[in-house]
């Protein structure tokens, strides 16, 4: 930990002189001279066996070679999205953009018609990049339908057609885009119910995943499974840009399977996991189940919610490692805050620990901006390197979000001790966090106002033992008849991703309203938590 003792609630920027600025291109052609026949990349398959693999000069090399594929279709600064699973040209798409100079658009892989087309339209992307299907949800259909409205949309690319894949790599030329300049499009919803693409450069996404995997303890020629979603900062930030920036080999999963990745664990003797608290409870269940002998595990890295004592107590047992806790958005790149190995276990499991290196962190007065006293409940606040570029024509919302000094507001509510280390103590917003997943009400609200029965509605979380929280959504009717949950479920799964779908159906005729008419949604999660409100079923 950092050895401080502050006056306020302001931690300034701690480490070692702040490095040189970095594009993924500086990163990766250092990774490749320092170990070039190290592996860097193995695929895994559904059963999790091995498939193709490459060193790290072989990565560089193929990198590279998409590189000046995009180059010769894509201007510079072009806009291109990926709607794809975790596959390995996923990762080659990544690093090539950086090198091609074009700006990466990351789709998440559930989406259906009505979200794809929104990111596609507010990016202004002029390509797509897709898998065939992932889950039984059929993304080249649904991609094809939804690029035959958009005359934007230049080139439609399957990743597993690498001859289209591949084009043009000998007319291509790399370019030498700089540290600053956005290199990633990351969709974060907001609460006006319309997600914001945040603007995300090289510096901030290749330093923030090294400095957070540094302090993760993961060493060069470690190995870890890469099981985290690749559209999320977590998952092409953290572990890719960050992983391969420390020099350590990712085994790519197709897809979060505990029982798969425990083998995988068993057999490569992997030495390190990074999970959402529920994916950290199925992996302890998997080895329990198994008796699977993974004591290779030397650290856990863990975010989305807090963790429970008993949950760091079972991971020490059957890991022999604490869970180390990581805050941030995806606005900062995306980490702020990380506990640290040595912490103890009140600190691992009540506070989300010191800032990362080079990274200011301050707990501010919401009306004032003023820097609250030690122990005192504000906003939490951030400046440096990791902050996005701002939202993607939206320079309303940014100008909301990063104020006159530079303070980027995360919308969670705080306190800071004399050490510095930070406790989440609510939050300005309204998101729920659903097994680590940030979901926003107002966007679940918009697309259910659509169906003609419902003529008010107020979605909000709940509480949840195994997800942290789930969604309840309260309704009144506005018509002769209710729909079913499983009308409800079936309107909204034609609308919107999976885990945005409610858990509990409530019907009201009154809702709890403010003096100016608002509904006070924290008395509809209160009443439903004191059992006043009895869900549907179906």
């Amino acid at each position: 930990m950092y050895q401080t003792t502050l006056a306020d609630s302001y931690f300034p920027a701690h480490g070692d002189p702040e490095p040189a600025p970095l594009t993924i291109g500086d990163m990766l052609n250092a990774s490749a001279r320092r170990a070039p026949d190290q592996p860097a990349l193995k695929e895994l398959g559904y059963d999790g066996a091995l498939r193709r693999t490459w060193t790290y000069a072989e990565l560089l090399t193929d990198t590279q070679r998409l590189a000046r594929a995009l180059a010769s279709r894509h201007a510079e600064g072009a806009r291109i999205a990926i709607y794809a699973n975790n596959v390995p040209e996923w990762v080659l798409l990544e690093l090539a953009c950086g090198l091609a100079g074009v700006t990466l658009v990351t789709v998440n892989p559930a989406y259906q018609k009505r979200e794809l087309k929104y990111v596609l339209e507010q990016s202004r992307s002029e390509a797509i990049y897709y898998v065939a299907d992932f889950r039984g949800n059929p993304m080249q259909a649904i991609a094809d339908a939804v690029c035959d409205e958009i005359p934007a949309i230049r080139h439609r690319i399957l990743l597993t057609d690498h001859a289209a894949l591949y084009a043009g790599e000998a007319e291509g030329k790399l370019r030498s885009p700089q540290p600053q300049d956005a290199v990633q499009i990351q969709y974060t919803s907001g609460t006006t119910g319309f997600p914001k693409g945040a603007l995300l450069h090289h510096n901030g996404l290749v330093r923030n995943g090294m400095d957070c995997m540094t302090r993760g303890g993961v060493k060069p020629g470690d190995s870890f499974v890469h099981n985290m979603p690749l559209f999320h900062t977590t998952g092409c930030a953290i572990l890719v840009l960050g992983g391969l920036g420390v020099g350590a080999t990712l085994l790519l999963a197709p897809m979060f399977d505990p029982a798969m990745i425990v083998r995988v664990i068993a057999r490569e003797k992997t030495r390190f996991i990074l999970g959402v608290p529920t994916m950290i409870v199925a992996l302890i269940e998997a080895v329990e189940k198994s008796g699977a002998d993974v004591s290779s595990i030397r650290r856990i890295m863990s975010g989305g919610s807090m963790v429970p004592p008993e949950l760091c107590r079972k991971a020490r047992a059957v890991f022999g490692a604490p869970i180390q806790i990581v805050y941030g958005q995806t606005e900062t790149s995306p980490v702020l805050t990380q506990t640290w190995y040595e912490d103890s276990e009140e600190d691992l499991t009540q506070t989300i620990g010191q800032p990362v290196a080079h990274a200011e962190v301050s707990i501010l007065n919401p009306g004032t901006n003023a820097v609250m006293p030690i122990g005192e409940q504000g906003e939490i606040c951030a400046r440096g390197y990791m902050l996005m570029l701002g939202y993607n024509d939206n320079p309303e919302a940014t100008a909301k979000t990063i104020d006159a000094e530079g303070w980027l507001h995360t919308g969670d509510l705080g306190r800071m001790d004399k050490r510095g280390y930070v406790k989440i103590t609510g939050r300005v917003k309204e998101m729920i966090i659903r097994g680590g997943e940030n979901l926003f009400p107002a966007e679940i609200e918009n697309a259910l106002l659509e169906h003609p029965a419902i003529a008010e509605i107020a979605v909000v979380g709940v509480p949840d033992e195994k997800w942290g929280e789930q969604v309840a959504c309260f309704m009144r009717c506005g018509a002769d008849q209710k729909p079913s949950p499983a009308d409800l479920k079936a309107f909204i799964r034609e609308r919107l991703s999976p885990q945005k779908t409610p858990t509990y159906w409530i019907w009201v005729d009154a809702w709890p309203l403010t003096g100016s008419g608002k509904i006070q949604k924290f008395k509809l999660a209160e009443a439903f938590a004191a059992g006043e409100h009895k869900p549907l079923t179906t």
